[in-house]
């Protein structure tokens, strides 16, 4: 590719689009059935990028017409109190999706919350028996992210089948989930980690480079193929305040197809799919 040639990755617009068809949706499922989709979020404690991260969630509600219930908890919450709090949404018939907003305190076990919330309602796609169906390719919910970057690469006609990936991070949240659904799209995936030698090597050999390790500018310009559709992943926040990826933004264009920006590329869509996956569970779940 030519300098500065690399197409920049709209997410914010393709999110746009997305919430527009739930929206739409969103009003036949109520005129036709008379169902409301509901979403819920639970908050433990008071960490400020939890709190813009619910603000946000419940303003994407309010925009496509969901019904949006808060649970705002102090940090000094028991887990018991928790798992009751879970309890009462699982058989809310108004809520059709919920999710406990992480991390939670230290003295409250993450895999216990998770796993108390029925994996129909789990729209954030972290149960256990929806990872567990991810792997066989039949999930209730895929994980909002990699399936908000499966999104991203059919909107631009991005082809997937026969490609080589590259995934640098193997999280529960991104990597490993993203992995499954690759290859359930036929993409040779190869997964990078902070034991693999050579990193750069390998880097070079993708057609699909994805970067979520967390590392800001980690991915620099040379570790690129020619050609190459760079997914960003990382969402790091400088001393100086400034938002930047795993990737070295300018380098990278030089030498990508096509880029997602960081912010405004993969972020915005984590809350598109979840809103989508809400919806899809209003559709199945009858109502009260």
């Amino acid at each position: 590719m030519g300098e500065d040639m690399a197409v920049v990755i709209d997410g914010k617009k393709i999110s746009q689009d997305v919430r527009d068809e739930i929206r739409e949706k969103t009003l036949r499922l109520r005129k036709e059935r008379g169902i409301v989709p509901g979403l819920a979020v639970v908050l433990v404690g008071d960490d400020p990028a939890s709190q813009i991260y619910v603000r946000g969630k419940k303003n994407a509600c309010r925009e496509v017409g969901f019904l949006s219930k808060e649970f705002r908890l102090p940090s000094d919450t028991s887990e018991k109190k928790l798992l009751d709090v879970i309890d009462g949404l699982n058989r809310d018939r108004e809520i059709h999706g919920f999710l406990v907003q992480l991390p939670v305190p230290e003295h409250i076990r993450t895999d216990a919350i998770i796993e108390a919330i029925d994996p129909r309602k789990d729209v954030d796609g972290f149960h256990p028996y929806n990872v567990g169906r991810l792997f066989s390719g039949n999930p209730y919910h895929r994980s909002c992210t990699p399936a908000g970057i499966m999104e991203l690469l059919d909107r631009y006609e991005i082809e997937i089948k026969g490609k080589e990936a590259v995934i640098v991070g193997r999280s529960n949240i991104v990597g490993k989930p993203l992995t499954l659904m690759l290859l359930e799209r036929h993409a040779t995936v190869t997964v990078c980690h902070t034991r693999t030698r050579d990193l750069a090597e390998v880097t070079r050999r993708a057609e699909i480079l994805v970067a979520a390790a967390g590392n800001p500018g980690m991915i620099s310009g040379d570790m690129i193929r020619g050609g190459a559709v760079v997914i960003d992943v990382g969402i790091n926040r400088l001393e100086t305040g400034k938002l930047v990826g795993d990737v070295v933004f300018a380098d990278a264009c030089k030498k990508a197809s096509y880029i997602t920006p960081v912010p405004g590329g993969v972020g915005p869509m984590t809350i598109a799919i979840l809103l989508r996956n809400t919806l899809a569970a209003a559709s199945v779940l009858l109502p009260g």
